[in-house]
């Protein structure tokens, strides 16, 4: 699936924003301050970060409409400060601020046109992409984090289409990552595979259904719900891939 053509993405992004805002409105206020699956945050700091992405990616699509540089952050120092001083917000900001961020980053995407959504703009890493990228790199953050909450959604709740195309983002950028292990991701739920780490002539072989290999992948579920396998189908231990995003 093409992760700039906005046809498919915003749809994700609208889908995906549902079941992330769903999550967090349904928990009560104090469990907002209970420990998220992302070590060392609690469910509000996944919270204030969606809402400080939300902002951050406007900044990028102001950028791609006007043609005014504005970056997504100034600094990581900023980013991190930000999240930090977000996350003690009461409950009701919090909810409130997730809800109002993303409004704003919907209707600055509706304003573009044929010609900005080609505009080019930088991601927070430094990379030109075009703003048509932008939706895309908002369904990643709504969807993960969702899961990240802790909160009853799992990697099983991904939908498919997102799940395939979090794979090809995902094994893209980490084969090239130091350490990485060549494998074959081989989901026992597709009719497709995808290769992972340097080329090799007997990679191992990682199998189970999509999203149990996505999240083990991202690093979201460990080894659960995966297996690894050499070619002859001798079993081993699952590897450990590196941190993405």
């Amino acid at each position: 699936m093409d992760r700039r053509d906005t046809a498919v993405t915003l749809p994700w992004l609208g889908s995906g924003t549902k079941l992330l805002t769903g999550a967090v409105n349904a928990l009560p206020d104090d469990a907002l301050r209970t420990p998220s699956a992302l070590p060392g945050w609690s469910r509000a700091h996944v919270v204030a970060h969606v809402a400080r992405n939300a902002e951050a990616l406007t900044r990028l699509v102001t950028w791609a409409r006007t043609g005014i540089e504005t970056p997504m952050y100034s600094s990581r120092e900023q980013r991190a400060a930000e999240i930090e001083s977000s996350a003690q917000a009461p409950a009701d900001v919090l909810r409130a601020e997730l809800a109002t961020t993303a409004a704003d980053l919907d209707a600055a995407l509706a304003a573009l046109d044929d010609t900005t959504w080609q505009a080019e703009v930088r991601s927070a890493l430094g990379r030109p992409i075009p703003a048509a990228e932008i939706p895309w790199m908002r369904v990643r953050e709504v969807w993960l984090h969702a899961v990240d909450l802790d909160a009853g959604v799992s990697v099983a709740d991904v939908s498919p289409d997102v799940v395939d195309t979090l794979l090809d983002d995902s094994t893209g950028t980490l084969s090239a990552a130091e350490g990485c292990p060549s494998a074959v991701l081989a989901p026992t739920d597709r009719d497709r595979t995808w290769t992972l780490g340097p080329a090799s002539d007997e990679p191992l072989r990682v199998r189970g259904d999509a999203a149990w290999v996505l999240g083990w992948l991202v690093g979201r579920t460990g080894t659960d719900g995966v297996e690894a396998v050499t070619a002859d189908g001798t079993p081993v231990a699952v590897p450990a891939p590196p941190r993405w995003l």
